[in-house]
């Protein structure tokens, strides 16, 4: 059963880890937003395929989610001592990451071959596609001007309230043939509780991706979304405040409207049970379970449901 998952930030990861664990080994496809990359000291980096990476190579630090365990700091030290920003940490051993990305995109591999080589190195059985090989940027308009989504999102840690947001790139930035050739051939497809706003966003934002899914579910593809919203709280990130200052509902529900005709089975906890009615008005089956992943046990349960459900 060949899986295609749509992903970005720590619930995304989360969720993908499950579904690797229940499934065959490298019948999960990953397509991860780039949306978040962007370039420090040089480097590019890709937080939400790094964190996806970390996740499923089992090395990623279990209590923030993001980066890698028992991480140290030497380098980021030295540069603030240099006189260089530091307020975007890189570890030591995540800094190797984005320094060999860097150094093989520069001998001219594409982003993508780049990223299947990281994955090899390190065991991962799973594949993670970036949506393109080219650079897509996010930016959020806030009451002082236009910022970019790393300066938002880390340097004011989200505090300002998002009015729009803009996918740089997104127009010339088309699926790799890797993640058209995935979505062909996939059994089903799933939308990670990640933010819908700019995590998943910028996936669906790219030129024929949205119709790629429906020619697959055309042919008998089901898919299935799972909400990163209970009780009308985002349970990591913005997602629920970005939700109320762009005019949506803040709700599970708000999250099913926004994908209206791509999802089969949208997936809430059980805090939302009364929601249901709600979101099968949408032309969806709504299943309700437990969506809370506070260990590997629970993000393989929560992948296994969503899976059941989807027949």
């Amino acid at each position: 059963m060949t899986v295609v998952a749509l992903a970005g930030g720590v619930g995304g990861a989360r969720l993908c880890d499950g579904l690797q664990a229940v499934l065959p080994p490298g019948d999960l496809t990953v397509v991860v937003n780039t949306g978040d990359d962007t370039e420090r000291h040089g480097l590019l980096v890709c937080p939400d395929h790094d964190t996806v990476l970390y996740t499923l190579a089992g090395i990623a630090d279990p209590a923030q989610g993001w980066g890698i365990a028992g991480e140290s700091w030497t380098v980021m030290e030295r540069l603030g001592a240099l006189g260089e920003e530091t307020w975007f940490r890189l570890g030591d051993r995540d800094m190797a990451t984005h320094i060999a990305r860097t150094a093989r995109l520069r001998a001219g591999a594409r982003l993508t071959e780049v990223s299947l080589g990281l994955q090899a190195a390190l065991g991962v059985p799973s594949r993670i596609l970036p949506m393109s090989d080219a650079p897509v940027r996010t930016r959020v308009l806030s009451d002082d001007g236009w910022l970019e989504f790393q300066d938002y999102f880390v340097r004011l840690r989200q505090a300002p309230d998002v009015r729009a947001v803009s996918f740089d790139g997104v127009d010339a930035a088309e699926p790799t043939p890797e993640v058209l050739a995935a979505l062909a051939s996939a059994a089903s497809l799933v939308i990670c509780p990640s933010n819908p706003i700019v995590s998943v966003g910028p996936i669906l934002a790219m030129r024929g991706l949205r119709d790629a899914i429906r020619a697959v579910r055309a042919e008998g593809v089901r898919t299935a979304a799972v909400s990163p919203i209970v009780g009308g709280k985002a349970l990591k990130g913005p997602a629920d405040r970005m939700l109320a200052s762009l005019g949506h509902e803040v709700s599970a529900v708000g999250v099913a409207r926004l994908y209206a005709g791509l999802v089969d089975v949208f997936v809430i906890d059980a805090e939302d049970a009364a929601l249901a009615p709600a979101v099968e008005d949408l032309g969806m089956r709504a299943l309700v379970t437990d969506t809370i992943m506070v260990d590997a046990e629970a993000r393989a349960r929560v992948a296994r449901e969503t899976l059941a459900a989807l027949g």
